[in-house]
């Protein structure tokens, strides 16, 4: 690497890290007042607050990566524009397209963090933000009226709570034939999952329908073999798009065994490959911006455009998201429409700086 690209490597990755730990410092800010009104429901208290908002910064770094690649870079090249350096390396023969070069690939160091944190780490840091907060408020991960229901083939499973530890309680399981009859009604007061065996259910009543009559049998313990698992229970913790690939997944295909509809979860699979491409289209929106002289009013002012830009990006994001959940678009035309929009635009406006 050239001394001039690693001059703007450092100078553009530093000013990318202290805007993004600028806003991990504020949103942190805001969800630790936003859980002092949850302040003494059981046992929950100050310091598990400050643990479930630490839990939370590596999902809240995925979110605010591409718009920390945005203003940070915008920032960077706004200072080297107008310390006249971006001036005297384009008078020595740097083109926009080699600048640009240069700049996607900081952006592809980003970007490859960006997915092993929205992969690995965010993941399993937001299960445990959302364990804890339950576990220390007594809560249960579900608590709707007619409890949480799951099909696995030709049964449906209801479940009354499932506990933050994954252990449930109030299990129904209605098996049915072939013919869409039902077979039998399973009832247990509680059931774990032990590896390899599966569920383990207790105090159970099974109830066996005949033609015309019924049988009913009591047991004391019982073992239950189901796609049901932890994994997919885990996955009712987190919203699809803070899950990961791999979770994703798994839950699409489990619905698709089952004839359920899985439109919601594949658009957030694509939204998991392509998010973490948008620190590239971040760049090059800002590149546009690296010309001309510029006092420290106009660097206030691109940062504030940056601002508008990325809210601007995130609101389409989820418009697109939701339309093509609601409408059944492509899921993949529903993740892309976003970024390939920000990269037109990008595209236009270095169109018309080279013009100029």
């Amino acid at each position: 690497m050239k001394i001039y690209q690693r001059y703007i490597a450092r100078e553009v990755s530093a000013a990318i890290l202290l805007v993004l730990l600028a806003f991990l410092a504020l949103f942190a800010f805001f969800d630790m007042l936003g859980e002092v009104k949850n302040f003494g429901q059981g046992g929950y208290q100050i310091q598990h607050a400050f643990g479930y908002v630490m839990l939370r910064l590596p999902g809240r770094t995925y979110e605010l990566m591409p718009l920390a690649i945005l203003i940070g870079t915008l920032y960077a090249l706004s200072a080297l524009s107008r310390h006249s350096e971006i001036t005297v390396l384009r008078v020595s023969g740097l083109s926009n397209a080699a600048l640009l070069r240069g700049l996607f690939q900081i952006a592809g160091m980003f970007a490859l963090l960006t997915f092993l944190i929205g992969e690995y780490v965010a993941p399993p840091a937001e299960q445990a933000a959302s364990q804890l907060r339950l576990k220390e408020r007594g809560r249960t991960v579900r608590d709707l009226k007619s409890g949480l229901w799951v099909r696995d083939e030709s049964s449906f499973i209801n479940v009354r709570f499932v506990l933050p530890d994954m252990r449930l309680q109030g299990i129904r399981i209605f098996d049915f034939d072939e013919h869409a009859r039902l077979r039998s009604v399973t009832e247990a007061a509680a059931g774990e999952y032990v590896v390899p065996d599966g569920w383990r259910l207790t105090e159970v009543a099974k109830t066996v329908l005949h033609e015309d009559s019924a049988e009913v049998e009591k047991l004391a313990e019982m073992r239950w073999q189901s796609a049901l698992n932890p994994d997919i229970l885990a996955v009712l913790m987190l919203s699809p798009d803070r899950m990961s690939l791999r979770h994703l997944s798994a839950y699409t295909k489990h619905l698709s065994e089952n004839h359920q509809k899985t439109n919601r979860y594949d658009i957030a699979f694509w939204k998991k490959v392509i998010y973490p491409l948008a620190g590239l289209v971040m760049v090059a929106l800002a590149l546009p911006f690296a010309g001309g002289h510029y006092r420290a009013t106009g660097i206030s002012l691109k940062i504030f455009s940056g601002v508008m830009v990325g809210i601007l990006f995130h609101m389409l994001n989820g418009l697109f998201s939701n339309l093509g959940a609601i409408n059944s678009w492509s899921p993949l035309l529903s993740a892309a429409t976003p970024s390939a929009l920000f990269l037109l635009a990008a595209a236009t406006m270095i169109w018309w700086v080279e013009r100029r």
